[in-house]
């Protein structure tokens, strides 16, 4: 074993398969590795600290570390990267890494293994698939787009640029295994393969199709507009198309002006726009079910186009994409002169309107309100599952100039914190993570991996005391005669503040409160919690809770305004 003063190489030119590693990844322009460490990666975290450019950030959860990743990847940092020991450590990261491929979101995984000399004679955490041991590679495969045990040292030098080019060429995660003998030994060092040109279909079908389009053309710009980094031209094409825009609810900063959100937690005003167009484009989105339920009718009555990195789940006229940049600036040069086609009528948003509330809590959308009114335009928001996230889906906009991110790909509870602090590391600027208490118990701890790095997080917990979405659905759907859902008291700002001195953090029982704290808080330096008291008997603006007298919508507020 390679130790003291040989550990990052043999003397002789070569280099430990770990230090290949992180050098490499440096080259991509990776600045940071989120994991949890153990003895089975151990070396790779020894070969980050050798690295002066690469920050190797310990997580709490492995599940969390997968989450900073994702997001980090999501906010245009580069290639997210995740390391994790074997064993549980190597099982904690599957949901996370489900996540990153239900969404399509490009992500390294390091999976450290015990030695390749103890493959099958019951070593500890053994995943090797020999002699009716785990078998790691099968089970990994089912949740990335690559997946590859590495058995020798020169594996690592083909292995590692077609993992991570699978991971961005395909949009997913490449989960590499690595032995620990592997990571030690020696490697020649080797050139860089260059990267494969970005993939783009012929673009004269959907050219002509929007050319003889007579009518009004609604476009609804997905996640892949984000990840390409491709609002401006999406702002060109549309302005050339006179167009209307709506997006998913997982790309909600990917348009400079919305309509809205479409789907189940989305808003009227997109359904009534599709029904007076004559052609829907659907840009870098699949449109999943989360996007399109309640649109199944009026897209079913209408042509469908598509463009980006995947066939959409409908039928349509689909060009294949993987850079949306390129693409849609060939389609707003070939289509000027189109302008003078006739534009949709103008339409004020409205919005989902469940029943209305009595009782002790802050509701859901004045808090949004409250919150929309305080956060800088260049703040990144980063939003979980639940009651909470639908209500910041449907009422809180995305700021100007930051990011709105939401994972609906699993919908994994929890996500946001690990998710926040990877969009921190990625982008250096507030950002706002909105939970819910269920959510915290899951995975709330990674607020002290922000207070240990200082990150500019503001955590947004909303403590209904409950599993607030389960709890609305025993009561819509079985009667409310029981609830397994809902937990005793908890006081979450005053819990956090015992637990870490140095974290400001603080309870909220009043919507007259809420302004003055979140203030606060966003003027903290590092990071921070408001725990917002609300009530799990709310309904939310989901549309699978709402009855059809509900989903009319109504008129937006005067100061109700989409902050792109």
């Amino acid at each position: 074993m390679p130790v003291g003063p040989e550990r990052n190489g043999a003397g002789d030119g070569r280099t430990r398969v770990v230090d290949y590693i992180a050098e490499r990844l440096v080259r991509r322009g990776v600045r940071h590795v989120f994991g949890v460490d153990g003895a089975n990666i151990e070396d790779f975290y020894d070969a980050a600290h050798s690295c002066s450019d690469l920050t190797a950030v310990v997580a709490k959860h492995e599940f969390s570390a997968a989450a900073m990743a994702d997001a980090y990847s999501r906010a245009g940092a580069g290639i997210g990267v995740v390391c994790a020991t074997s064993g549980g450590g190597a099982l904690n990261t599957i949901p996370g890494l489900g996540e990153s491929f239900a969404s399509r979101v490009p992500v390294l995984a390091l999976i450290g293994q015990p030695p390749t000399s103890s493959d099958g004679l019951g070593s500890f955490q053994d995943t090797s698939g020999v002699n009716g041991a785990l078998h790691g590679e099968a089970l990994f495969a089912a949740v990335s787009v690559f997946c590859e045990r590495v058995v020798t040292a020169d594996d690592i030098v083909t292995a590692l640029p077609r993992a991570v080019s699978a991971a961005t060429s395909l949009g997913g995660p490449a989960v590499l295994l690595l032995p620990k003998d592997i990571q030690q030994a020696v490697v020649e060092p080797a050139q860089d393969d260059p990267d494969a040109p970005a993939a783009v279909g012929e673009l004269t079908e959907l050219m002509q199709l929007l050319r003889s389009t007579e009518g009004p053309v609604t476009i609804i710009a997905g996640d892949q507009v984000a990840r390409d980094d491709a609002r401006a031209e999406l702002e060109t094409l549309r302005a050339v198309l006179r167009a209307n825009v709506a997006t998913v609810p997982d790309a909600k900063d990917a348009a400079a002006e919305s309509l809205g959100v479409a789907g189940v937690m989305g808003h009227p005003t997109v359904v009534a726009a599709l029904g007076d167009s004559a052609l829907c484009l659907l840009i870098g989105t699949r449109l999943p079910l989360m996007a399109r339920g309640g649109l199944e009718t009026v897209l079913g009555s209408l042509q469908v186009a598509s463009i980006g990195a995947e066939v959409p789940y409908l039928p349509c006229t689909h060009v294949e994409s993987h850079d949306l940049r390129g693409s849609l600036t060939q389609l707003a040069t070939a289509l000027a002169g189109t302008e003078s086609r006739v534009p949709p009528p103008r339409r004020v948003r409205g919005e989902l309107t469940p029943p209305e509330r009595a009782g002790a809590g802050v509701r859901y959308r004045d808090a949004m309100r409250a919150v929309d009114g305080l956060l800088p335009q260049d703040a990144d928001i980063v939003v979980d599952a639940g009651n909470i996230g639908a209500a910041a889906i449907h009422w809180l906009p995305a700021r100007r100039d930051g990011r709105f991110l939401v994972a609906l790909g699993m919908g994994g509870m929890g996500y946001s914190f690990g998710a926040g602090i990877g969009m921190a590391f990625a982008r250096n600027r507030r950002t706002v993570v909105i939970a819910g208490d269920g959510s915290f118990f899951m995975h709330g701890m990674e607020i002290h991996t922000a207070l240990n790095y200082r990150l500019p997080v503001t955590f947004l917990l909303f403590d209904n005391h409950a599993h607030a979405m389960c709890v609305t659905r025993e009561q819509l759907f079985y009667g409310n005669r029981y609830s397994y859902n809902r937990f005793g008291p908890s006081r979450l700002g005053a819990g956090l503040s015992a637990m870490f001195p140095a974290l400001p953090s603080m309870d909220v029982t009043d919507i007259g409160e809420l302004a003055v704290a979140v203030a606060a808080a966003l003027d903290t330096d590092g990071p921070s919690v408001v725990s917002v008291e609300c009530s799990a008997d709310e309904i939310p603006p989901f549309t699978a809770f709402l009855g059809e007298t509900t989903q009319l919508g109504r008129s937006p507020q005067p100061d109700s305004r989409e902050r792109r």
